[in-house]
């Protein structure tokens, strides 16, 4: 394989794109077995008392990201994430006005590998959430297992991460007021392994949960599209029935966690590796669809809701895919 390397005459505003891609590749596959080694490491040195005074503090705080998380402002608006915006790039679109008074559920399609559109947008500030859509504060699920890892959990916390469970997702959509959004990406780590460029493939036709949740608390629903997303990476051939499915699907069956074996471009060449590939990103946010509250929706009721869902997430999809280069003769496939 001809190895294809960068240019020594790089603007340094291209090469701060791709470190600030870097570091948010390194979090998202290591930092927490990173933390937790730092944590355990400590233990064993004079500097014992740090990962004391932290389990005190760990106990004290366990049910954060059940309640919510804890954002910090100053890393939701950090410049580091303004550069990443610019690597790919990414935009936010809005098609409708949301009430501030009100709560929502957006429902982020697709997965992709590492929901990089819903992090930039739902977790940052560098796309201007709070300028698009004011008055709302976002919060994105994320599996419940990466808020055990000690520091780690502090730091996705501070961007709006919260755990991917019915408790945390109650408190939520439960809170006075209005203003919150809770976003999941519906199709979760397994249509993750799928995520491949001109992969139009959603895990949605049996993915209700998020559809009775909203009719428990009678919540809007949004359906979210983010075109580019599978295109920033390739994925190693796993074709369902091979050996290397059977291994994922096992993973993420018991464990929650797919492996993707995803590559890409390097940093400082752009043949193989594993940051994505600088191809832009363009989140649309759909029309509400309005929900009756039923805390005891019989299976119909979801059914149907569910099935507006789709259809409405589709006419989001046709309505805006020529704009982002999708070939017209392209349609969502729910699987």
């Amino acid at each position: 394989m001809k190895i294809e390397f960068a240019p020594r005459s790089i603007p340094l505003e291209r090469r701060l794109q791709t470190a600030s891609v870097v570091q948010w590749v390194f979090s998202f596959m290591g930092l927490g077995l990173c933390c937790i080694a730092v944590f355990v490491g400590l233990l064993f040195t004079r500097f014992w008392i740090l990962s004391v005074l932290y389990s005190a503090w760990w106990v004290y705080d366990w049910d954060t990201p059940n309640k919510g998380g804890r954002k910090i402002k100053w890393i939701r608006n950090s410049v580091i994430w303004r550069y990443m915006r610019d690597y790919f790039p990414v935009t936010l679109v809005k098609t409708a006005d949301l009430d501030p008074t009100q709560n929502y559920l957006f429902g982020f399609h697709p997965h992709g590998v590492l929901v990089a559109g819903a992090f930039i947008n739902f977790c940052t500030e560098a796309t201007e959430f709070s300028k698009i859509f004011p008055g709302l504060s976002p919060h994105l699920m994320m599996l419940g297992l990466f808020f055990r890892a000690p520091f780690f959990r502090d730091y996705i916390m501070s961007g709006g991460l919260v755990t991917s469970d019915k408790e945390s997702a109650y408190y939520i959509l439960r809170k006075p007021g209005g203003g919150n959004i809770l976003t999941i990406a519906v199709g979760g780590a397994q249509e993750a392994l799928d995520a491949r460029p001109g992969a139009y493939k959603l895990l949605l036709a049996n993915r209700k949960g998020f559809v009775r949740l909203a009719l428990q608390h009678g919540i809007r629903l949004v359906p979210v599209f983010s075109f580019g997303e599978n295109e920033l990476f390739d994925q190693v051939e796993n074709p369902k029935g091979s050996w290397l499915r059977c291994i994922q699907d096992f993973l993420q069956k018991y464990m929650g966690i797919s492996l993707p074996l995803f590559h890409a471009r390097g940093i400082f060449q752009y043949s193989f590796g594993l940051l994505p590939y600088r191809r832009p990103i363009c989140t649309v946010v759909g029309k509400p669809i309005h929900v009756e509250k039923k805390p005891n929706a019989s299976e119909e009721e979801v059914d149907k809701l569910h099935q507006v869902y789709m259809e409405e997430l589709s006419k989001l999809f046709e309505d805006h895919k020529l704009k982002y280069n999708v070939p017209e003769e392209q349609h969502l496939t729910f699987i």
